[in-house]
């Protein structure tokens, strides 16, 4: 899981390498991660399984997909990938709202907390394409919960269908845009999607699966919360993009806040059992 964090971290700078549209990257992107999949799935013996159950899961992981890649071509990968982290807490919300789960006051605090710190993002480079970013990034988070939601439900080879089937759905959508928009094929752009599509995306999520099958979803979470700590760094390294001082304290309370709440939240849900 930790290896499968360290993984995820490294698509802000690869995206940045690629001077495509947004969704014309997505697209290719899952083009090589739903290859690199479905051969994995066909090594360890898994089916490709298609009912509703994986077209949801589907959905919600190509949505998420594709609002990630464009959020980070709008705004600085660091509040992509925090805004992103936010995904915990429209869990608590949906649980509330769709399946009429109470919210506890720890629940509360933590949407809270949440919300005040993604707020202070939006203090921070207060130009219109940034904006526009920090909302997608909020919408990738949206969509990240409902694809946690829909593969939670899942079997393992449902699970590696669902998000294969999350591959297809941002090809088929990317694939116009890059045609439309014909851009430059160079050997950086071709690695970087390759790099994306083989390790950042596809073996990313194979390690995944494999993970949660052994290991318990807090420690998932919490190994998960690598990602937007190594994906700022990287990027800064690389690219010199760094994040105003607004956003990173935004970043520090979200963080906090989450992987807080993941720890005594599982506390307390031992207890009340």
């Amino acid at each position: 899981m930790l290896l499968c964090a360290a993984l995820w971290s490294i698509a802000g700078i690869f995206i940045k390498l690629i001077p495509w549209n947004g969704f014309a990257v997505a697209g290719m992107r899952s083009l090589v991660a739903g290859i690199t999949i479905y051969i994995s799935m066909r090594v360890m013996g898994y089916r490709y399984v298609l009912n509703r159950k994986t077209l949801i899961a589907g959905f919600f992981s190509g949505c998420t997909y594709l609002c990630f890649v464009t959020a980070n071509k709008l705004t600085t990968s660091a509040n992509a990938i925090v805004l992103q982290f936010t995904s915990p807490v429209f869990i608590v919300i949906y649980s509330a709202l769709l399946f009429k789960k109470p919210v506890r006051k720890w629940d509360l605090a933590v949407v809270v907390l949440t919300l005040a710190g993604i707020a202070l993002f939006f203090l921070d480079q207060l130009k219109p394409g940034y904006i526009l970013g920090n909302f997608v990034a909020i919408a990738a988070g949206m969509f990240m919960a409902g694809m946690f939601v829909a593969v939670g439900e899942l079997k393992a080879e449902e699970r590696f269908s669902g998000i294969l089937n999350g591959q297809i759905l941002t090809f088929l959508v990317g694939l116009p845009v890059f045609l439309i928009t014909k851009p430059e094929i160079t050997t950086t752009a071709v690695l970087s999607i390759l790099i994306l599509g083989v390790f950042q995306l596809g073996l990313s999520y194979v390690l995944y699966v494999k993970a949660s099958e052994y290991c318990p979803p807090l420690a998932c979470c919490l190994l998960g919360a690598v990602e937007p700590l190594l994906n700022p760094v990287w990027v800064a390294i690389f690219d010199g993009e760094k994040p105003g001082i607004f956003a990173l304290i935004g970043a520090v309370i979200v963080i906090a806040s989450i992987t807080a709440w993941s720890i005594f939240g599982q506390e307390k849900n031992l207890q009340e059992s």
